[in-house]
């Protein structure tokens, strides 16, 4: 197989992006990534991160750069997990972008970062390989964010679609 289609398989797997990390960690060396990136078989979003030509984009796809661009250990939050699995009206201009850790990277206007070291383990997850929080912990972080009948409208949709318990929206 070729290097464009090693990088192909981990695309097709990740919502059409690929880092150099992982590129490496499949035997391309990172060189050879960014030929391919030169030719436009890739496209670089910057600090490693890149999606395939030839894989397709799906919504799932500008929140897995975002994740990746923020660095290791980052995750999906507030609106932006909501956004995602299409749950309410959600709209954001911006992809938040959640860490335990200090970054100093320079990131696209699009995305928005924001420290959260108080965001257990238990309250993180993965939806089409995507980190990001729970629902039941998005919804916690919106709730003074948006009008309480809208907020509840969203609690209800989550329990119908099963993204919650019946404990988790007694409590909401």
């Amino acid at each position: 197989m070729s290097y464009r289609q090693d990088l192909w398989e981990i695309a097709a797997s990740r919502n059409g992006v690929v880092t150099v990390a992982e590129a490496e960690d499949a035997g391309v060396p990172a060189v050879e990534v960014r030929k391919l990136a030169a030719r436009g078989a890739l496209r670089g979003y910057g600090q490693g991160v890149y999606t395939h030509g030839d894989v397709p984009m799906t919504s799932f796809t500008e929140p897995t750069i975002a994740v990746d661009l923020a660095g290791g250990g980052a995750f999906l939050h507030r609106q932006s997990v909501l956004s995602l699995l299409r749950l309410g009206q959600f709209n954001p201009p911006k992809v938040c972008v959640g860490t335990r850790r200090r970054v100093r990277r320079r990131l696209p206007e699009w995305m928005e970062l924001e420290r959260r070291p108080d965001v257990p383990d238990e309250d993180l997850t993965r939806y089409e390989g995507v980190p990001a929080t729970t629902v039941r912990r998005a919804l916690d972080d919106v709730r003074d964010r948006m009008p309480p009948d809208r907020w509840k409208a969203v609690v209800d949709e989550a329990l119908r679609r099963d993204l919650i318990g019946e404990r988790d929206a007694a409590s909401a």
